[in-house]
């Protein structure tokens, strides 16, 4: 089967839109194939990471580690980028004319086909790939006049583009012909500018006609496409996800006219060279999106190969370090749409009792705050008590007086200082005190020309004192009381307008002037000074070019005193993902419940999203398409409509010797006893299933907000398993013979499909399954789908006086 595998040599696997693509489809052992593991194994276990193996010709040593003859040096190493996609060509079926997606050619014959190209200077087929010089002579591969582009579509992959070259003028098209000369469309490229066109010409020209800089990564592959009135002209750098670049109202020639298609490059002087196309026609199914584990070189006489291995999102996702705290990832992954912002500093005074100074985590450099004496006596304790929803501890400070005590010193660095200088300046941290007349904290530039302290007045209210002159400091009282004996949340907004947000509500505007060349941080008192009696934590300072205040300074006080609690589902999943790092998270479905706190540190990310996923009873799993990560909530699997149904397939297109159906107490569950964090523990049983079958008992461990909430679920999973129906659980498919092949691999996680003309012996003639996973094998001319499958009745709700799922007794479940 044509297949599509790229590496993404170099490439930083969390920034997938940064990644350029290596072709190695044509080191496929496609014999062995290559094989796909996907999903959970049903739908009450744990989707699993995905995998993916195969084996590589290596005989000219290129996918060899560490070796600098490679040309892909140094980049062929464990976690290399990689994925893989089904490519299918339209065959083209009955007499022409035909729609243009039936022009198709993979060029990998090495021999032009003459019943459907014709060539001229030059043009050829090498490598797998159709090969234009750009030359003096005009290079043509043009294919005969038997198509309509009416209601149809046709992509491509460019390749390989050319060079400048030190040429006049180069152009290379392609295009796709009316009958009128200079009509049609036409995608262009310039190496003289870099650039692509995207035009629908008449007399040669398109006022309209869109021209950017090319990208081998945005811009890999082309389309021409008509639809419902609208020729479109889109770009894609996988084949899966197109972006529209130009557009207009379907000519009347589109109608009317049978096309031509033609690839066509020249150039006038200069160094030649060539433009490369391939996979005319393909329709790409992304299969896999992963990492790869291993590079073993072996060989079988002087005959080398490698047989790699690779794991999807899971991968990454399971070798991430036990989150903190949620405040403490809220300030560690601060993200503002359009905003540059930089984690300079940040101390989250979270050490164990008995250390003398505090550690920077920002990885940005910043020096230890380091335990400084005034005077003599005074305490400063590290390890103890915090914010309750962090389950971290604090710094605690009692010095004998405003002058006499511990307090900290640290020097940030000449790197803080330069972004100091250039980059507006946040400050925030955690403050508990009922002492008056004291200073928290404070930085100052190494001449003192510029200083900012944050103290509290003699009522208790807190301030802030500034300078860039090196003049006395020029106090501005907020006006809201801290000292009393509560931790507050203090955000400065060193962005114009300067505002100071106490608790996550904006206080004061026009704070305090600019402050370049900040370097020194005092903590516990400022410059020896008013030394700070009561506790702080989460002391931490950011560097932005524009505004991050509004956004995230609700969301640091929420995190430290609820830690979320109340958030749907689909939004924690989303905050969780991006603790991890991954951009590309999103929730499917529509019933996401309120979630409790997930806020004290010290689990793994899998876990606390693993967390979500059962107390919600949703499915958790890694794109096969892109770096990114999907949540569905259970709704998505109620009453399935046959309209949406991914696909149908009769009993005698299976691999019959695999088909079982299974009648066992693999999911009989007839009691719950269900809990939550605080809540009650509350049982659920089925008394007839636990009449018949005896009990079959679960424990569930909710992170619900409501007592009602958890006892829904103990219902739920109750009224689905207490007397589970026989059902299919392995589904195969030899897909490549299918009439709906393109139909069968668009099936994923969730997606159901009908088995019908069932044998006679079956308790039905035709059974509904729900995808729970799948273990694919693709050869040549061949694409095993080994669907693990449950039943899709399971999921049945009751809908009132629908013919379906409103019959008394039967399908009266109530939705959770």
């Amino acid at each position: 089967m044509p297949i599509l595998v790229e590496a993404g040599w170099g490439g930083l696997v969390q920034y997938p839109w940064t990644i350029t693509w290596t072709d190695l489809s044509d080191r496929v052992d496609m014999i062995q194939g290559v094989a796909i593991t996907r999903g959970a194994s049903d739908e009450l276990s744990e989707t699993q990471p995905g995998s993916c193996s195969m084996t590589l010709d290596n005989q000219d040593g290129a996918l060899t580690p560490g070796a600098p003859s490679s040309p892909y040096y140094p980049f062929v190493r464990r976690n290399a980028p990689i994925r893989v996609a089904a490519l299918h060509y339209p065959p083209r079926t009955g007499a022409g004319p035909w729609p243009i997606e039936q022009l198709t050619d993979d060029f990998d014959t090495g021999v032009v086909d003459t019943a459907v190209w014709t060539t001229a200077g030059g043009s050829t087929e090498v490598g797998g790939r159709l090969r234009q010089p750009m030359a003096g002579t005009v290079a043509r591969h043009t294919s005969t006049r038997s198509y309509s582009l009416a209601g149809s579509s046709l992509a491509v992959k460019l390749c390989t583009v050319p060079a400048a070259g030190g040429s006049s003028s180069a152009s290379a098209s392609w295009y796709v012909y009316s009958n009128t000369s200079g009509t049609r469309l036409r995608w262009s490229y310039n190496p003289l500018t870099n650039q692509l066109r995207a035009g629908i010409e008449v007399g040669g020209t398109d006022g309209g006609a869109v021209t950017f800089t090319y990208s081998p990564i945005s811009h890999a592959w082309l389309r021409v496409r008509e639809d419902a009135g609208t020729v479109y002209m889109e770009t894609s750098s996988d084949g899966w996800y197109w972006t529209v670049r130009r557009s207009a109202a379907t000519p009347a020639w589109v109608n009317t006219d049978l096309v031509q298609v033609e690839f066509a490059a020249t150039r006038s002087g200069g160094v030649a060279d060539v433009i490369e196309w391939d996979y005319l026609g393909a329709v790409v199914r992304p299969r896999f999106w992963g990492l790869v584990n291993e590079w073993p070189v072996s060989w079988s006489g002087l005959q080398s190969s490698v047989s790699i291995s690779a794991t999807d999102l899971f991968k990454w996702l399971n070798k991430q370090p036990p989150l903190r705290s949620m405040l403490a990832e809220e300030i560690l992954h601060t993200s503002v749409p359009g905003v540059t912002t930089t984690l300079s500093a940040y101390y989250p005074l979270s050490e164990p009792a008995g250390v003398t100074a505090a550690g920077d985590i920002s990885g940005a450099g910043a020096g230890a705050l380091a335990v400084t004496q005034v005077g003599a006596g005074g305490s400063l304790e590290f390890g103890t008590e915090s914010l309750p929803e962090t389950g971290e501890t604090s710094a605690t400070f009692t010095p004998v007086s405003a002058s006499a005590g511990l307090y900290l010193t640290a020097n940030l660095g000449a790197t803080f200082q330069d972004t100091s200088t250039s980059t507006p300046m946040n400050v925030e941290f955690w403050v508990k005190t009922t002492q008056n007349s004291r200073a928290i904290l404070g930085l100052a530039s190494t001449t003192l020309d510029c200083q900012i302290a944050f103290t509290i007045s003699a009522s208790g209210t807190l301030q802030i004192e500034s300078t860039n002159s090196g003049d006395p400091l020029v106090v501005v009282d907020s006006l809201r009381p801290v000292a009393d004996g509560q931790w507050h949340h203090i955000f400065f907004d060193g962005y114009a307008p300067k505002r100071l947000w106490i608790d996550g509500v904006a206080t004061v505007v026009s704070l305090a002037p600019d402050l370049p060349g900040l370097r020194t941080l005092h903590v516990g008192g400022y410059r020896g000074a008013r030394l700070f009696s009561g506790q702080l934590a989460h002391v931490a300072i950011t560097h932005s070019d524009g505004d991050i205040a509004a956004s995230v300074a609700p969301d640091r006080w929420t995190a430290g005193t609820t830690g979320f609690a109340g958030e749907t589902a689909d939004l924690r999943v989303v905050r969780l993902a991006r603790y991890a790092g991954i951009s590309q998270a999103y929730a499917i479905g529509s019933t996401h419940d309120p979630i409790a706190s997930q806020g004290p540190g010290g689990s793994s990310v899998v876990a606390r999203l693993r967390e979500v996923e059962s107390t919600e009873s949703g499915k958790l799993f890694a794109d096969r398409d892109y770096f990114g990560l999907a949540y569905q909530s259970r709704d998505l699997r109620y009453n399935p409509d046959p309209v949406t149904e991914v696909f149908t397939i009769s009993y005698a297109d299976l691999e019959t010797l695999q088909v079982e159906l299974a009648d066992d107490d693999q999911k009989l569950c007839n009691m719950v006893e269900a809990s939550r964090p605080g809540g009650a523990t509350q049982s659920v049983q089925a008394a007839q299933s636990v009449l018949a079958f005896g009990p079959y008992e679960q424990q569930l461990n909710l992170i619900k907000t409501s007592d009602n909430s958890v006892l829904d679920a103990a219902y739920w999973l109750v009224s689905r398993y207490a007397n589970p129906q026989p059902e299919l659980r392995e589904v195969p498919i030899e897909a490549a013979t299918m009439a709906n092949y393109l139909d069968i691999l668009d099936a994923d996680i969730s997606s159901y499909f009908t088995v019908y003309d069932l044998p006679p012996q079956a308790p039905a003639p035709e059974l509904r399954v729900t995808a729970e996973g799948y273990t694919e094998t693709i050869k040549e001319q061949s694409h095993l789908i080994q669907f693990r499958t449950s039943a899709s009745y399971t999921d049945s709700v009751w809908v009132l006086g629908d013919p379906v799922y409103g019959v008394l007794d039967s399908t009266t479940r109530l939705a959770y």
